[in-house]
């Protein structure tokens, strides 16, 4: 294996269905790869450890509960894995001098495990909110709704003041319809999810976090958001191959020496 730092790096995803084939074409682009398993508690659970310093071919710092497995070319480079929905499942005896391929196919069907997701998509003016089950995430609860919120305006003086107010009237009824919608969806699943995913707009669901509704909701919110164009039923159906896929920070091997 090469020494010394590798050079940039950049996010990627991965559907798990094609981990492993990504995995191939990376041994082929960097050579012999190794993989580290998961460390620092059960489940392979990595904790959260210091934040790079900004030199190059520094990996990325998982947060809390964070579940990664790195993997390391012959050449260098290096392809660090955020596998959805943590925590991973204990290590099988191989642990980490198992082929790229088997913790290729772990990955997989830990993303694809049956599990029941709610999703919760809001733009200010727009939501969308649903509940997928089983392996294949099939779609069984849905609602998406609109409300209009002025854009806001260039006038001055008591005009753009009474404007700001009724805009703001506005937002705030668009953000109680929202969590109003999904209480009401995902409560016909109370004690059934495993996990929610929140998407859309970050300061759109920033407005609903002290929303009594949905504090329990926000507490299964894993740590993905999604950033998802306005929030209609045919964006809320293409959700799981977002929250399925595997995130990938891949730094290249390391440049000629200076």
């Amino acid at each position: 294996m090469a020494n010394g730092p590798a050079s940039g790096g950049r996010w990627i995803e991965v559907g798990p269905e094609r981990l492993a084939g990504w995995l191939d074409s990376f041994a082929q682009r960097h050579g012999q790869v190794v993989a580290e398993a998961p460390s620092g508690g059960p489940g392979g659970v990595v904790p959260p450890r210091q934040a790079p310093s900004g030199g190059p071919g520094e990996v990325v710092p998982p947060r809390t509960g964070a579940a990664v497995v790195t993997f390391r070319a012959e050449d260098g480079a290096v392809a660090q894995c955020h596998v959805p929905f943590p925590p991973f499942p204990p290590l099988p005896p191989a642990g980490p001098d198992a082929p790229a391929a088997d913790w290729a196919e772990r990955i997989r069907a830990h993303a694809n495990a049956d599990r029941t997701v709610g999703v919760l998509l809001v733009r200010l003016g727009g939501y969308a909110t649903g509940v997928f089950t089983g392996p294949a995430a099939r779609l069984v609860a849905s609602k998406v709704g609109s409300r209009l919120v002025h854009g806001r305006s260039a006038a001055g003086g008591q005009s753009q003041q009474r404007f700001a107010r009724r805009r703001e009237k506005q937002a705030s009824e668009a953000l109680g319809a929202a969590a109003a919608t999904a209480a009401a969806v995902f409560g016909a699943y109370e004690g059934k999810l495993d996990a929610v995913v929140l998407g859309g707009d970050r300061r759109a669901i920033a407005g609903l976090r002290d929303d009594a509704r949905l504090r329990p909701y926000f507490g299964l919110a894993v740590e993905r958001f999604l950033t998802v164009p306005d929030p209609r039923l045919a964006v809320l159906r293409t959700t799981p191959g977002l929250f399925r896929a595997v995130r990938i920070w891949l730094t290249e091997p390391p440049g000629p020496a200076r």
